[in-house]
């Protein structure tokens, strides 16, 4: 009798216990043991139809969701930290979300973004930090380069990251230091015979038509997301159409003498007034970069800081700067940041540095799409040499500088927001 009354009330518990375990928490603040996979876990259930909500200004930007057992049982297997909690639980922090006088909001992530990467299918001596952070995480994502652009692929994906690119056509400036290396004679052989395949007389005319390709994506809804050279060389070539800007090292003749003249800011998307750079040994397109001479003498204060905005008037900006600390170690790049004065007004600034009073990180829409620009090259490799190894994310799991790009690639998974700037 003892035996069966044992019996009863295990199972009472179990059922007990199951009727009121309902959510899944996913913490990120500093209880996360990986904040970088716990991104690929809320990726993984929107793809199995579990719509995660998003907790912004709650606990570092926490996930929720109902309970599924596979979906704990990835966060074992990629160690990503999580509770079990009951419904009434979950309930309560609903609730003090809601409330009027809390700076957070719940925002539902409810369909995979499908990823494309714009990269060469060459192997160049650097590494991109949006592939090694999507692939850490266990994000699916597809490269494609110039061939697949400009086949019209654009509008099978969501969300497109530029990265080490230079859309000006003249190689990443790379001429005056690396003319003589193998690998750069090698991508100009590759560049100029894939412009000629595609009927161009030269890359950056190739370049061009990409970068117009990408921003009728963005004009139809898609989101951008770029980092290192990709932000300014995009818009400096859009600024530049029609317009030589390359001198003869990189297309065999000179560029024209009235270029600066010439270009247009209204093609841009988020510079303008700014300043050619056409020496072409100086590695530099334009002044929208800052002098990396002043992160060098003071790299041990190199920081910037993630503004804060409301999270129930301004979700866009609010998703993409959620993160466990708002001072984030600063890095370098090809392009490190963006000088404001050059920046348009209608851009949001979204992180800056004070000692240097430049943005790192800015936002904004057009057409029917957004763009996301982050300067710098690697969070985690404060100054990537040509070369250097990559860098091994299971020692920075917790990476505040990775998070920021994670955010934008759940950005598209959000329920349609409407900022309200």
């Amino acid at each position: 009798m003892r035996f069966k009354t044992l019996i009863f009330l295990l199972i009472f518990f179990l059922i007990t216990t199951c009727s009121f375990a309902t959510h899944l928490f996913i913490p990120m603040d500093l209880e996360q043991k990986n904040h970088l996979k716990a991104y690929g876990i809320a990726f993984y259930a929107i793809t199995k139809d579990i719509d995660v909500s998003w907790l912004l200004n709650y606990r570092g930007g926490s996930f929720m969701l109902p309970y599924s057992a596979g979906v704990e049982d990835e966060c074992v297997i990629r160690g990503v930290s999580y509770q079990v909690i009951a419904d009434v639980q979950a309930a309560a922090i609903l609730n003090e979300i809601a409330a009027t006088e809390s700076n957070m909001d719940d925002v539902k992530l409810t369909k995979a973004p499908k990823i494309a990467v714009y990269s060469p299918k060459n192997k160049l001596p650097w590494d991109d930090a949006v592939t090694l952070v999507l692939t850490y995480a266990e994000i699916p994502y597809e490269v494609i380069y110039d061939e697949e652009v400009m086949n019209d692929v654009l509008p099978k994906y969501d969300w497109l990251h530029l990265h080490h690119e230079d859309f000006t056509g003249q190689y990443g400036k790379f001429w005056g230091s690396y003319k003589n290396a193998p690998w750069y004679i090698e991508d100009v052989k590759l560049q100029e015979a894939t412009a000629q395949k595609l009927g161009f007389n030269k890359v950056s005319q190739l370049k061009l038509a990409v970068a117009k390709k990408i921003r009728d994506f963005v004009m139809g809804g898609g989101y951008l997301f770029a980092m290192c050279s990709g932000p300014d060389s995009f818009d400096v070539a859009l600024a530049a159409d029609g317009v030589d800007i390359c001198e003869t090292p990189f297309d065999y003749d000179p560029m024209d003498k009235n270029a600066q003249q010439k270009l247009n800011y209204d093609n841009c998307f988020a510079f303008t007034d700014f300043i050619l750079v056409t020496n072409p040994y100086t590695y530099e397109i334009s002044d929208i970069d800052v002098d990396p001479t002043m992160h060098i003498k003071n790299k041990k204060n190199d920081y910037f800081t993630l503004f804060e905005f409301s999270a129930k008037w301004d979700p866009v900006p609010t998703m993409l700067t959620q993160c466990h600390q708002n001072v984030i170690s600063g890095f370098m790049g090809q392009t490190t940041a963006f000088n404001k004065n050059r920046i348009k007004p209608n851009v949001v600034i979204m992180g800056e540095t004070k000692i240097f009073d430049e943005a790192r990180y800015i936002h904004g829409s057009f057409g029917n799409g957004t763009f996301t620009f982050y300067g710098g090259h690697d969070p985690e490799d404060y100054q990537h040499y040509v070369g250097d190894p990559p860098t091994d994310l299971n020692l920075f799991p917790n990476s505040a500088g990775y998070r920021l790009i994670l955010n934008n690639v759940l950005f598209p998974a959000a329920k349609k927001q409407k900022q309200k700037t």
